[in-house]
């Protein structure tokens, strides 16, 4: 085989091959919107368990889940919509219906009992569906899904984050923050 041949031959390879590895980038790093989510007050969603406290009103203050789609059902007022609000909105939209011939000055007190859940998929040890804690990394998440695989990239992960209505999907580094209801896909190391 002679030289030109042999350089052929690689020219040929890296036509393979470079197309591949730029296949491999097809995610681009995270919006600045992505970011900003992680700053905002929390946003409620389906699945939120949430713990509402009407003061002097024992028969109205229990833990209520924001059905799929978006509601919660309170006693005397119905479905109030939840999805997207923050904690404060909601208090100040049970407080406004309860005002409404119910109780003259209600005094509504929400806190979250239980976010919905985070999903973890890709290179760690148990892919699955997990509970959310306040203030938790993305590598806080990875840990409780068994760690890292062997293949695993341990650099960055793609997370899908729903953010004012839309689903985004961004690369981000593992020191990052996660919210309720990501989906974190660790992807395979290319080497």
């Amino acid at each position: 085989m002679g030289f030109a041949t042999f350089n052929k031959g690689m020219l040929l390879a890296m036509a393979l091959v470079v197309p591949a590895v730029s296949a491999c980038s097809g995610y681009r790093p995270a919006p600045k919107a992505f970011h900003e989510a992680t700053i905002q007050p929390y946003s409620l969603d389906s699945g939120d368990r949430l713990r509402i406290t009407v003061f002097e009103q024992a028969g109205l203050s229990n833990t209520y889940t924001i059905d799929q789609a978006g509601y919660v059902a309170f006693p005397l007022i119905g479905a109030v919509p939840a999805r997207g609000q923050t904690i404060q909105q909601l208090e100040s939209a049970i407080a406004a219906k309860l005002r409404q011939g119910y109780l003259r000055d209600p005094d509504v007190s929400i806190e979250v009992d239980r976010y919905r859940s985070i999903y973890i998929m890709g290179e760690v040890g148990q892919a699955g569906q997990y509970s959310y804690v306040a203030g938790m990394t993305i590598q806080n998440a990875i840990a409780v899904a068994g760690g890292f695989s062997p293949r695993a990239n341990q650099r960055d992960v793609d997370v899908t984050r729903k953010i004012n209505g839309k689903i985004i999907t961004g690369r981000v580094s593992i020191s990052d923050p996660i919210l309720a209801g990501d989906t974190v896909y660790v992807r395979e190391r290319l080497f």
